[in-house]
């Protein structure tokens, strides 16, 4: 349960899909001169550095943000946090969602990470503490239904599990159906994984059944390496931002130009 650590796979295609998405919307978000929440339930270290070992050793950040960077103009709230945190960190950094969020949001803004990991949640308390946010060292579920509804009422929600407990796929739907009850205004966003082996579908089966309204948006790609069981990203959004339908089909046609 433990042993998942994002860097291996930090700036991927799947990165670029949910990473691209969220900061969208919370540059959305931020238009309307309002305080919102925003949490995470399952953060990270929030800051990677692509010429690790890890990185280098799959490949995978190559493949993604390395070759679709100019997908992004500069007036893209992705684009800006990309090259705030290179400009900070260098070239190879690339920020998770915590750190996008801590950019994009404002003073008047709350934010709520969590992180079971132990080494991550270390990493992710040095990389926020420029910040004013909080790192817990909780289950991220635990910290969702603490917290629901928030204060303020207005805000989001992102629950980007690694999928390596395999129950996940079984309590995601109950799960999000007591966050929605708890908390009807938010924006609650699940990205997952497209699998080879289906593992995913009965899981979307339930959730679309019990959330038709909700947003649930895929992109296709080629297998990191020959074997990879992963061969998309996905992205399931309950109350969807005005205009995210339109982003998702322009950032779709972008990934059908990628080599298959």
């Amino acid at each position: 349960m433990l042993s998942y650590q994002h860097i291996y796979h930090a700036g991927n295609l799947a990165d670029v899909h949910k990473h691209s998405l969220l900061a969208w919307m919370l540059g959305y978000l931020t238009r309307k001169d309002k305080p919102l929440s925003y949490m995470e339930t399952h953060a990270g270290r929030a800051l990677y550095d692509l010429s690790d070992t890890p990185a280098l050793k799959t490949g995978e950040a190559a493949q993604g943000i390395g070759r679709v960077r100019g997908w992004f103009d500069d007036a893209h709230p992705y684009a800006q946090v990309l090259d705030q945190i290179t400009g900070e960190h260098g070239a190879d950094a690339y920020p998770g969602s915590p750190l996008l969020a801590a950019k994009l949001l404002r003073d008047s803004d709350s934010i709520h990470l969590a992180e079971l990991h132990p080494g991550e949640h270390a990493a992710l308390d040095l990389a926020m503490s420029p910040y004013d946010v909080k790192c817990h060292h909780r289950d991220g579920f635990d910290m969702a239904f603490a917290l629901t509804p928030p204060t303020p009422r207005r805000g989001l929600m992102l629950i980007d599990p690694s999928f390596e407990i395999k129950t996940d796929y079984a309590d995601i739907p109950r799960h999000i159906g007591k966050l929605a009850r708890a908390w009807n205004v938010g924006v609650i966003a699940l990205w997952y994984p497209i699998l080879t082996n289906k593992a995913h579908q009965p899981m979307l089966s339930a959730l679309m059944g019990a959330h038709p309204e909700a947003l649930r948006h895929e992109v296709s790609f080629a297998p990191a390496r020959p074997g990879h069981g992963m061969v998309g990203s996905g992205m399931f959004v309950l109350n969807p931002p005005f205009g995210l339908k339109e982003e998702a089909a322009r950032l779709a046609a972008k990934f059908k130009t990628l080599p298959r």
